[in-house]
């Protein structure tokens, strides 16, 4: 449904316009917090053109295009009246100039223990064969049996070849977690069934990103201590943080906020 255009004298607030929609699409109060999951004294505030129990500008705006979805408002039209009447839309910060999106480098003075162990099993390997294609006698004369004597308990000899075992590769989320700064937090969105409005702000509250993730694309946010996010659409996104996978937020269709730091990742 569309607000309108009477004059700006005559027009309704925001507030305003959201309740007499919701009125006249005969939902309450309860039943509108119900279907959006915004607490009923945020929408009752909302109503009163009180914007300063939604947490912030960002927030807020989130709130709106509930709201408007809910009591059948084009939510395009109810923000640029909210843009109007509280100084205009925060510019986003664009997300190029904070990370590099999908490319995480390793620290590049982490040592490649990897190729170092091939390198050590080449090198044994070869020491074997030389040692065996040398060590014989001369073919008129066989070598006679050798009595193997077994080694005193206790000791070990740690030139011998036969000792040297190589240890167990890295799994693939332990490459995961390597492969993002430790002294960071990092944060990917993944749209994997559907599509998701969401919006990501730093520690300082300062805005990375807020946009429409549809299916199939993804975002990766860094900061030094907290990433904090609104997810439109939580069922629909995927959330792999610091490198290990924790899954969904939410269900289809609610509208969640989820806060990160450093370390192993612990939902806000």
């Amino acid at each position: 449904m569309s607000i309108g255009n009477p004059s700006p004298e005559d027009r309704p607030s925001v507030g305003q316009a959201i309740q007499q929609a919701r009125i006249d699409a005969r939902l309450t109060v309860d039943e509108v917090s119900t279907a959006t999951r915004i607490r009923v004294p945020i929408v009752h505030a909302i109503e009163q053109d009180d914007f300063s129990r939604c947490g912030g500008d960002v927030y807020a705006r989130g709130h709106l295009r509930t709201l408007a979805k809910v009591v059948g408002l084009d939510p395009e039209e109810l923000l640029a009246r909210y843009d109007s009447e509280h100084g205009g839309r925060p510019a986003p910060t664009p997300a190029a100039t904070l990370f590099e999106a999908e490319r995480i480098r390793p620290e590049p003075s982490r040592p490649n223990w990897t190729a170092a162990m091939v390198a050590a099993i080449v090198a044994v390997v070869g020491f074997v064969g030389f040692t065996l294609f040398t060590g014989g006698d001369d073919a008129e004369h066989p070598p006679t049996a050798r009595q193997e004597v077994p080694e005193p308990t206790g000791t070990t000899d740690p030139a011998k070849p036969a000792d040297r075992k190589p240890g167990p590769a890295p799994t693939e989320s332990d490459s995961a977690i390597a492969a993002v700064p430790a002294d960071k937090v990092t944060v990917k969105l993944v749209a994997e069934d559907g599509q998701s409005w969401f919006s990501a702000e730093g520690h300082d509250g300062r805005l990375l990103e807020e946009n429409v993730l549809k299916d199939g694309e993804s975002r990766t946010f860094t900061d030094d201590e907290q990433i904090n996010l609104v997810l439109g659409n939580a069922g629909a996104v995927t959330l792999y943080v610091n490198g290990k996978e924790v899954g969904k937020a939410g269900e289809n269709g609610q509208v969640q906020r989820v806060s990160y730091t450093k370390g192993d990742p612990e939902q806000g």
